[in-house]
This record gives C-alpha cells, structure tokens and sequence, in this order.
C-alpha cells in the first residue's frame, strides 16, 4: 500500500491527466454534458432551483451536496448575492455559499447569471476536482484533504479562513502537530497562534503550498501509523519526518514541528 504522500505526489504531479481520467467517467461525463448544455438557458433562481439535476451539479461543484435540500436557505444565498457586505452569504463563516453566489450571481447580473464562464466551464471544472478528490478519498483520506488544500490555498488570506474550513482546519492542525482538542480554545487565540505559526503569504507559491501538503501527508501517515496496534517501522512517512518508534512522535520532534515557522 502507498503511503499518503506517494499517492498525493504521484496525483499532484500531473494533475491534467488526472482530471482528464475523472471526466470521462461515463456518469460524470454524462451530467457534466447535461449541465454545459443547459445551464446558459436558466434566467431566473426559480429556474435554478426547479432542476435538480443542474441544480445538484452546481451545488457539488462548490462542496455544497450536503445543503442540496436546503433550498430555501440556498435561494436567500443568490438572492442577497454578495455586494452587500451585509448579505446573507457574506455573514456566514462558510466561505463556500460566497463563492457560490459569486460564481451565480443572480443578484448582480440577473438571466445573465449562468453565461459567464465561472459559471459554465469553472463550475464545471470544479464539478470533475470535486469528483476526484471524492474517488480518492476512498480510499485515503488523507490524500483528499492534501489535494483540497493545494486547490484551496491560494484563496487563504487570514487564519480565520483555515478555521472557518473543518477540512483546513485538519490539514493545518495534523501538519504542524497540534491536536484537534485545540479547536476548543477561544478562536481569536487560535488564529493568532496560527498566524504565528504560518507565514500565509507562502500559501501563494506553488512550490511552497506543496511542501506544506506533503509536510501533512507525512504526518497524517504518521498518525496513522502511530494508532496502528500492529506498527509499522517501514512506513515512509515516519522515516521522512525522523520517526523511529511505531507508538507516536516523541516529544523533540513534536515541540520542533510547533514552534517551526512554515516557510522558514
């Protein structure tokens, strides 16, 4: 079995191919052709709304599947749209349902809403990333949330968007050490200790939001390992981060991974 950051490294590094394998699913292909298809003939919310089939696409391709049924909470979403900094989407933490209202901004743009590319082919292409990260978390979950990382780092400006993310949330605490109880504390201390803690202008470079993945991934393995009752002292990921013991990171390696500074 490959360890997490094998498979991230072997996905991440022709991420082309394997998007291109996940569109051709005959089932994703099949809604994705539906969708590119009839999506630029809806010219109202209500019109959104009454097909569920673009509907749910669209709804999936923002992280939202889970809200489909919500519709009415949905349609106050688009209708308050996003100028506003008053707006429904706006006051919600969940930056999704501001990126939704964004990409259909009725509000704004009216029957004009789903012809801009955000729309379509964004939307689209979202739809086949969501897909992916869903047919690999499967069978890893670890693997799901580095790639939903490196997709999601480059929008992060402030700690409080990693924490408003629960899947964020999880890579950044497993990656710098920090247990999940730490989610307790007050959030203003939590997001002043990540700040600390990440330079989050590396989140723009490429090379460096990859080092941070693979840094997760090491140790999401170890984790893993490290609840393992059987251990595994050939698991790449402990000797990557020095680990020599099954049982969990001992203590020098664990107060060095919370006081690095990412980037640094």
């Amino acid at each position: 079995m490959l360890s997490t950051i094998a498979d991230y490294q072997r996905i991440s590094k022709d991420m082309s191919k394997s998007l291109s394998l996940t569109a051709k699913k005959p089932d994703v292909n099949r809604e994705t052709t539906y969708y590119l298809a009839n999506i630029g003939k809806v010219t109202s919310i209500d019109d959104f709304l009454k097909d569920y089939r673009l509907y749910s696409y669209a709804m999936k391709a923002y992280g939202l599947s889970d809200m489909v049924y919500a519709k009415a909470f949905i349609r106050k979403v688009l209708t308050e749209g996003v100028s506003d900094s008053k707006s429904f989407a706006n006051k919600l933490s969940d930056p999704r349902y501001r990126e939704f209202a964004t990409t259909f901004n009725f509000a704004a743009l009216g029957a004009n809403a789903t012809k801009t590319a955000a729309a379509q082919t964004g939307t689209a292409t979202n739809y086949v990333q969501q897909v992916m990260e869903q047919d690999v978390g499967d069978q890893n979950e670890g693997v799901r949330l580095a790639l939903y990382f490196t997709r999601k780092a480059s929008s992060i400006k402030t700690s409080y968007q990693i924490l408003a993310d629960k899947a964020l949330t999880q890579v950044v605490q497993t990656a710098l050490g920090l247990p999940p109880s730490i989610s307790s504390a007050d959030i203003d201390k939590q997001a002043s200790m990540l700040t600390k803690m990440i330079k989050l202008t590396d989140f723009q470079d490429p090379a460096k939001v990859a080092k941070f993945a693979q840094r997760f991934a090491a140790m999401w393995d170890a984790n893993q390992a490290g609840s393992d009752s059987n251990g595994n002292l050939n698991n790449p990921a402990l000797i990557l981060i020095g680990q020599s013991t099954p049982s969990g990171m001992d203590s020098d390696m664990l107060t060095k991974l919370q006081n690095l500074r990412f980037g640094k």
